[in-house]
């Protein structure tokens, strides 16, 4: 029997808990997602308006990409246990730079004739953002938040290592047992995710780009 069959019967018969490990393995893409976006934004846009704060966050944070996500994983036991919290802390840490940089980026590269023309046109500073720096910024912004999402998705199978569950839990067990086809109950639905993810936000970000003139 090929080795896609027996994944195949395998998931058939451990149905449940295929589904219990993907509702744990979006919960830890969701939250450090939400938490990236939630900090992220507002400290690259000010990254992008201050030189000191861009200094500071930038190499803080491309500081903290070299640092494995298996091992920020295991520095957060000590503090918080074998548990969620420990792996939504550390895949935080994983979706911040990309959200960040790209968001620097994005608003630091706009022309300064456009933001001049804007407040010629009697515009307020919130206007001139919401209005005018905000739709040129998405499409690179989106293209940080795709980045930073596929990549957790990746990660988030780590989580397995402290006991946080997800779909990294088939992958772990069939390393242990040498077992391919649990493995790939596992990997699968990952590349799954990482797939649809890329596609979805792709299509977002050619949604969003402004019209060539």
């Amino acid at each position: 029997m090929g080795v896609f069959s027996q994944a195949y019967e395998y998931t058939i018969m451990h149905f449940q808990d295929l589904l219990n490990a993907l509702q744990q393995h979006l919960m830890l893409v969701a939250v450090p997602l939400l938490v990236g976006l939630v900090l992220g934004l507002p400290l690259g846009l000010w990254s992008a308006r201050s030189r000191s704060a861009s200094l500071v966050l930038i190499n803080g944070f491309n500081a903290l990409r070299v640092i494995p996500s298996l091992a920020i994983l295991f520095l957060s036991i000590p503090y918080f246990g074998l548990s969620f919290q420990s792996a939504a802390i550390a895949l935080t840490l994983l979706v911040m730079p990309p959200i960040l940089i790209s968001t620097d980026v994005a608003f630091r590269t706009i022309d300064p004739m456009i933001r001049e023309a804007a407040y010629g046109m009697g515009m307020s500073a919130s206007q001139v953002l919401r209005l005018v720096e905000v739709p040129l910024a998405l499409p690179v912004i989106i293209a940080g938040i795709k980045t930073a999402t596929v990549e957790v998705i990746a990660s988030a199978t780590l989580a397995a290592f402290i006991g946080a569950g997800g779909l990294g839990t088939f992958i772990v067990l069939g390393f242990s047992l040498y077992d391919s086809a649990i493995l790939l109950v596992g990997a699968i639905p990952v590349a799954l995710l990482a797939l649809i993810a890329e596609i979805t936000l792709s299509m977002v970000q050619r949604a969003v780009q402004p019209p060539i003139r």
